[in-house]
């Protein structure tokens, strides 16, 4: 009569002792690497409170999806706000989680003003090195000794090896990522140091990659590692790209990180493989086919797609920091607004209603069949 009045109890208060019995992702790839997943504010202000108990049973790391990216954290001259990413980061705190700090220096989800004068015109190069240096150094320098690491810099290159033609190249010049890393480091010496990107299985987006960190240390610059962003599908990568690029990264001395991880299993909207957020296709009936839910043959060929992806991730476990998924659970990922706005995606291990898919199993298994 006790335990059953306690059980009551504990389901009374929101609690139930037949939940969260699934493996642990944190605990299985403890020997390996870090767990992280991407958070959004609803996370971690209680507001869906249902995500934040995935969070902590699976993860160990944690990045913000928005909150930390200049639109949010600096929105105006010498304006800050800090409220949303302070309460990321006190959630990491509290949970004894790492936390990763995502982006400093990007050429997207960024106010136009941060690339103007005082007239409205381009903003030259002096003024773009100093309002460079003050960004990064108030929001590094406000949670120095919390943040384990940054991604200086976003999403430099295209994926034909080129700089990316943005407004930080077009004032500064291609030293602009040299500076950035040198202005993180004077704001938190302790502070791990990234580069982060997609579509790094491409060859010649890897070598220009390469060719980059190899020129931050020869700088006598301090970067601790790459992330590739994870942003795959049912075909891409492949296990020789995938190789060839953790071995180029292992080459430089520098570890590896898989930072945005999700698996679009959704029809293809035009023949690209990459992320960049600024694209668009008008939504069309056969870009969404499974609206109502994905069929369980689906299901089955996601969760093989995720074993493939980990059996090729966990051979390089040696060089491996961390994997961080890109969000949490499918309802709030951003693949349901991209490239197509509106469409039903399921590229997460968690359904809409929280609950582990096969693909889920699938990356447990992934991991017990290489201790």
């Amino acid at each position: 009569m006790l335990l059953a009045g306690l059980l009551l109890l504990a389901l009374g208060a929101g609690y139930s002792f037949l939940k969260g019995t699934e493996s642990s992702l944190k605990d299985a790839f403890a020997p390996k690497f870090l767990i992280g997943g991407a958070l959004n504010d609803a996370v971690v202000s209680g507001d869906d409170p249902k995500a934040a108990e995935i969070v902590l049973r699976h993860y160990n790391s944690i990045t913000p999806e928005n909150v930390m990216k200049w639109e949010h954290i600096h929105p105006g001259p010498g304006k800050f706000s800090f409220v949303a990413a302070d309460r990321l980061v006190d959630f990491g705190m509290k949970h004894n989680m790492v936390v990763i700090g995502h982006t400093l220096v990007w050429h997207s989800q960024i106010p136009d003003w941060a690339f103007l004068d005082a007239a409205g015109q381009p903003a030259g190069r002096d003024t773009m090195l100093a309002r460079m240096r003050e960004h990064i150094t108030a929001v590094v320098g406000r949670y120095k000794g919390t943040v384990r690491g940054w991604d200086v810099v976003n999403e430099a290159f295209e994926d034909d090896g080129t700089f990316v033609k943005s407004g930080w190249l077009k004032a500064i010049g291609e030293d602009y990522i040299a500076k950035a890393f040198e202005y993180a480091h004077d704001a938190d010496q302790g502070a791990e140091l990234y580069y982060n990107d997609f579509s790094l299985d491409k060859p010649a987006k890897r070598d220009a990659v390469v060719r980059l960190v190899r020129d931050l240390k020869k700088r006598g610059l301090r970067v601790d590692a790459v992330g590739i962003q994870g942003h795959w599908g049912m075909d891409y990568p492949t296990k020789a790209d995938f190789d060839a690029f953790a071995d180029s990264v292992k080459a430089t001395g520098l570890k590896l990180m898989v930072t945005e991880l999700d698996v679009d299993i959704l029809p293809a909207a035009w023949n690209y493989t990459g992320a960049d957020v600024n694209a668009r296709v008008e939504l069309q009936k056969e870009l969404n086919p499974y609206p109502a839910g994905l069929p369980g043959e689906k299901q089955q060929e996601l969760a093989r797609r995720y074993g493939e992806l980990f059996s090729m991730i966990l051979d390089h476990a040696e060089n491996i920091q961390r994997v961080t998924f890109w969000g949490v659970y499918d309802k709030t990922s951003w693949l349901n607004n991209w490239p197509v706005r509106g469409r039903t995606s399921y590229p997460l291990l968690f359904d809409r209603n929280y609950q582990p898919k096969p693909a889920f199993d699938a990356v447990i298994k992934s991991v017990q069949g290489k201790k």
